[in-house]
Order: C-alpha cells, then structure tokens, then sequence
C-alpha cells in the first residue's frame, strides 16, 4: 500500500500536562517513576504508581456508581477521552456488561441527548458550509493515518431515525467496538459525521443543537459533497477501511454501488448486517431438521437492511446448489406498502428483484400485510428490521407456529424501543417452539419451567472480525465472498442447539475469538482472491495475529 502523505507529518513529542491530555498516550496513575521525570509529569500526579489492573478496579467501582444506562455510557466516553488503555481494558474485562452501554441499546439514547451531553470533541465533522475547507479539516485529524474509518450522515440512526450532528455517537461505538472485539489499534481509528443538515425539526429548533441548523441537502448538491469528502478520504488517508454507516436507504444502496469497486469499503447496515444474519440464521436452522434450502423467508422492514439480507440469503442458497431465480423465489418482502409486487409506486430498485408479480397474486388470500403474507407464503423464517414496535403480534406469531413445529423468529430492529416483539412474548405464543434472535440485548426468558437464553443477532458479531481480516491482510476491496466467510464463521460458532434453551451465537464475552476467526476467513478469501498483500495463504495467520492491538502499559 502506498504511504499517505498525512503519515509523513512530524508531531511533536507530547510533554508535561498536554501528555495528560492525549488519551492514546495518558497512562494516568501508572506512569512509572522514570516516565515522569522524563516527560515533566512530577507534581502532576499522586505519588502511588499503580498497575492498570487497579485502574480498571477503581474505574469500574466508579461505573457501577451511577445511577442510569445514559450516564454509564457519558462516564465511559469520559474514560475513553481520558485513557483509552484503561477504557478499553475496562471494556474488555466486562464486555456483556458494558457493550449495551457504548453501543446498542444505549448510543441510541446518546445520539438522541448528543448535544445535552456533549463534553469533548473526538472524531471530524465535516459540515457542508465548511466544504471548501475539506481538505484542511481532513489534515487537522488528531492521529498520523486512519486505517479504519466509520462515516455517517445520520440520516438513519438505528431505528430512531435522522439525528443530525447526534448521530457521531454511533461512529465513536462502532469504532469502540472494533477496538474491544476486534483488537483494532485506536490509534488509526477515525470517525466521521457528516453534517449536510436535519430533516429533525426538534433539532431545528433546539437552541443547544451543536450542528449546522438547516434542513438537510439532496441531489446533486449531496452527491456532489459526498463525492468530495471521498476523494479527500482517498488522499489523505489513501489504506482506509471506510465503512458506511446508518445513511438512509436511498443514500445507502447509491454510496455503496458508487464506490465498492472503486474504495476498500463496505456498508454495515447492507452487508454487515446480512452476513450476521445469515450466520444466525444457519445457526438456527441445524436445529429444525431441515436443509437450509427447504426453508422460506418473510422479511419485514425492505429498507437497505431488509433488502441487504434477503441479497445473502440468497447467494447463501446459491451456495447450496440453488440458481439465483430458484432462491429468490423462497422470498417475500414486506414495507410500508404492504407486500413488495409489481407495479407499487413506492418500489425501489433494491426491491425490484423480489417484488412478487400479479400473475401469482391472482390467487392470493386477503391483504397484502404481514399476517396475510405469511399466510399464503407459509414462511420457516420471519425476520424483522422495520423499526416498527411490536408488529409480530401474537396473531403473527400464532400462524408461524401453525406452520412450523421450530419456527425462526428474529424481531432484529434496534434500540431495544424499536423491536418486533419481545422475546419473552414470542417463546409464550409459540410454546418455547420459536428460535428466537433480537438485535439488542434481552434477558433470558423462563417458559415452562425451562430457561431460553437470547442471541443478540448484533453486528458486532461481524464488523470487528471484517476489519481486522481486511486491515490485516492489506486488503485493497471487501467483496461478498468475505461476507459470505463471515456469516459460516459466525455459524460455525454456534452453541449446541441440541441443548435445550442453548442461544443461537455465543455469548459476548467470546466474541473476540470469534472476531479472530472471522478475521482468517476474511483474510484467506482476500488473498484466494489476489486482493491482499498476502503472497500465500500460509502467510495470513500470522500478519492479522501482528495487527491484533491489546491494551497494556
């Protein structure tokens, strides 16, 4: 890979106070006797020298003092901008406990109060009044080169919708996350926000809003500014990952068909989302006794997550000796219309390849909504990514149970807020009989006497492993294959479902094995594919193994 121009830059040595205040560099209380009489720190700290293992002890006894998720999540921000070693060790020492907390379902919330609770500038928001400057606020990053990069117009925020400049939250915790999970370096990790306006109209009357308060851009002034924030991407950060994330479905579906073939980049919400899904999938279909080619799908939500699934679903098919028009015919999708079919006047081009024709509906019973849908279709698999509360009703649930003795349920949309249903609801209306997955984190559920455990059917199961995989190897694009290797990574992981109550992914707690193992697929299908700086397949353990960051002093 080429050397970016930014990486030439020499910084100066950080001394003294400003060496407290860089948290890539701050080792707080643990910096040792010598370390502070080099770097003029003596006076400026306690006289105690500390491990790093009684920060996290102290850290996380100061965690546990606080009072709600929102202000556990504004005190790990503060940690992070404090002592990025401390915060992610933290975050490592107690990922199920913590994870909820940076990122789903709580960022949600964070993103919502961003301005009420803005502290500390992390990340670059480049805003469309300052686009004759992109350039120069692309140089004033704080770091020498961006490996990993997370952008955002926040137009799509989880299900919660546009959140304008609130929407940098979801940038800093994915890049969290492929820190903790993923063992990606800090250091080159860069979040970007977007700001081309808010269609929020409480932002646009918010005195406290810190973005720029206009209503957003579209058409050729959008695409015209997004085009040159990447081409100021590609030179000052020429061996970025970039990740698309959270634009809406329209921006989303157009960025990643522009620039896929042209940046090393992917779309989390399309193709994170779908490899994560396919794994658990797979993962719940051991458990029916059936093929995975014998099952049908309904998907509810045909947005760029629902359309993005259906997509590897079917190349997962494919891969199980199906054509692609035998695949797709095993789909039913279901927006806001009603049933995706021909001749809608609301259909989009990433709809049109499953849209149902009328010669079939001829026949159809009923409505076109998700009951009646399901009804005729007779799906195995119903999943959901709508954003719409509790519309897997009992109703809903019912009829799959009627038509499937293990039906797979996954109510995926997120915050918590936004879900299908709740697991609790769907393991009672199905009598324990439903594989159930959500994407935020739910308790276990107790149902006759046995206890279920829940899978978060989370990105986080995906995204982190990607990156190191990509990064690690110097990959110079992310091609569907990778998704692919992904998603039977992710199923290969699976706990027992022979095991009464057994969730379908494993716990969070391992996710950083399993991020690891993502990794080697990933790496392996880049070099098969002549598109890694790999020259052999032997080589790939041990250059992702050489990238692997751990938090130590």
């Amino acid at each position: 890979m080429s050397e970016p121009i930014r990486s030439r830059q020499v910084r100066p040595k950080p001394h003294g106070q400003g060496l407290l205040e860089l948290p890539q560099h701050n080792k707080g209380t643990a910096f040792s006797w010598e370390d502070r009489l080099e770097n003029g720190l003596l006076g400026l700290l306690p006289a105690r020298i500390e491990t790093l293992e009684q920060q996290v002890a102290r850290a996380h006894r100061a965690y546990e003092a606080k009072e709600s998720d929102l202000e556990r999540h504004i005190y790990l921000r503060q940690l992070q901008d404090f002592n990025e070693t401390l915060f992610y060790r933290l975050i490592m020492d107690h990922p199920a406990e913590m994870i909820p907390i940076i990122y789903t379902p709580t960022v949600g919330e964070a993103c919502q109060k961003f301005s009420e609770i803005y502290r500390k500038p992390r990340g670059l928001f480049i805003s469309y009044p300052e686009r004759e400057h992109i350039e120069s606020v692309l140089t004033n990053a704080a770091l020498d080169d961006a490996h990993v990069i997370v952008m955002t117009d926040a137009e799509a925020i989880l299900g919660i919708g546009d959140q304008g400049a609130g929407g940098m939250g979801i940038p800093i915790g994915k890049l969290a996350l492929y820190t903790a999970l993923g063992g990606i370096d800090p250091k080159v990790c860069l979040p970007i926000l977007i700001d081309v306006g808010t269609n929020n109209q409480a932002l646009l009357e918010d005195p406290l809003y810190v973005g720029w308060q206009h209503e957003r851009i579209s058409g050729a002034e959008y695409d015209d500014f997004l085009e040159a924030v990447v081409q100021g991407i590609e030179r000052a950060f020429p061996n970025a990952l970039l990740q698309f994330e959270d634009f809406g479905a329209r921006n989303a579906n157009a960025l990643l068909t522009r620039y896929r073939e042209r940046l090393c980049c992917f779309n989390d919400d399309i193709q994170g989302t779908a490899a994560v899904t396919l794994g658990t999938v797979l993962a719940a279909v051991s458990a029916t006794g059936r093929a995975f080619r014998d099952h049908r799908f309904v998907i509810f939500g045909a947005g760029a997550a629902g359309c993005g699934i259906a997509g590897q679903l079917v190349r997962g098919l494919m891969g199980e000796g199906m054509t692609e028009t035998q695949a797709r015919e095993r789909f039913h999708l279901v927006d806001r219309d009603g049933l995706v079919r021909e001749g809608l006047a609301s259909i989009t081009p990433t709809q049109l390849p499953f849209a149902r024709a009328r010669e079939e509906l001829q026949t159809w019973s009923g409505d076109f909504e998700l009951a009646s849908v399901i009804a005729n279709a007779k799906p195995s698999v119903l999943i959901g990514v709508s954003g719409q509360t509790g519309k897997f009703s009992q109703e809903v649930v019912a009829l799959m149970s009627q038509l499937n003795e293990r039906p797979i349920i996954f109510p995926l949309s997120n915050p918590t807020s936004r879900a299908e249903a709740e697991p609790a609801d769907v393991i009672a209306w199905s009598d324990g009989r439903a594989l159930v997955a959500t994407g935020s984190p739910f308790p276990p559920v107790v149902h006759g006497g046995q206890t279920y455990s829940i899978a978060q059917c989370n990105n986080a199961y995906a995204f982190p492993g990607i990156g190191l995989g990509v990064i690690g190897v110097g990959a110079s694009r992310v091609t569907n294959e990778m998704f692919m290797a992904c998603a039977h990574a992710i199923a290969a992981a699976a706990p027992d479902q022979g095991v009464a109550g057994a969730p379908l992914l494993p716990p969070l707690t391992d996710i950083r094995p399993l991020s690891r193992d993502i990794a080697l697929a990933v790496g392996r299908v880049a070099t098969e594919q002549g598109l890694a700086e790999c020259r052999s397949i032997d080589e790939v353990e041990w250059m992702i193994d050489a990238a692997v960051w751990t938090p130590t002093y």
